[in-house]
């Protein structure tokens, strides 16, 4: 398999979700810029999105988006129980992907655009703290977004939060996510996705 990633986007997340569960893959860097991959060549012809991630099976097919990656990717390796197998916390983990990529993650993309208007940046900025003091709450009271229990939908929301930094906010502002986020960051598969990405 091949993961098309940029550093420290929301690739990282599968990238995580990869070495978390030993698989053998290969990373292929996209620059944000020009969309061109490391040997010269348009990512587009790979994904005519032109966005990351993007994951290239063994028969060439390609997966892109960041919640259909990480299901793929338990059901690969069901024996790492990555996401629940079945049932309702299987539903639920999903509820968490999909929270995680429709209101937190798309809060973050109008605050990167160097095009947003000024006059919506603060607004933006509310609503996604407000988002974020719902998964606070929930945190306050359980170690991970599943409970006891680790999943994909934590790397995730690592993932996404990292990038609070970056709109000059800080995530110590939550302290349960703040505890989170430094749980997650402990784990080696994380330690080692962003060791490859050259990530702090």
């Amino acid at each position: 398999m091949k993961l098309y990633f940029m550093p420290g986007a929301c690739s990282l997340a599968p990238h995580i979700a990869m070495c978390e569960a030993a698989l053998e893959f290969d990373l292929v860097e996209v620059d944000y810029q020009t969309c061109r991959m490391d040997c010269g060549s348009d990512y587009r012809a790979i994904n005519p999105k032109g966005t990351v991630p993007a994951l290239q099976l063994a028969d060439g097919e390609v997966l892109t988006e960041v919640p259909v990656i990480l299901q793929f990717l338990a059901d690969e390796a069901l024996d790492a129980e990555l996401l629940p197998a079945s049932g309702l916390r299987r539903l639920r983990a999903l509820e968490w992907l999909n929270f995680i990529a429709t209101e937190i993650h798309k809060s973050f993309s109008p605050l990167f655009r160097p095009t947003t208007p000024d006059d919506f940046l603060q607004p933006g900025k509310a609503q996604l703290r407000g988002r974020l003091a719902f998964v606070e709450r929930h945190l306050s009271r359980h170690a991970y977004l599943m409970g006891d229990d680790f999943s994909l939908a934590d790397v995730y929301l690592f993932t996404v939060c990292r990038w609070l930094v970056d709109q000059n906010m800080s995530i110590a502002d939550w302290p349960a996510l703040h505890r989170h986020s430094a749980r997650i960051r402990l784990r080696p598969s994380v330690r080692k996705a962003l060791d490859r990405e050259g990530c702090t």
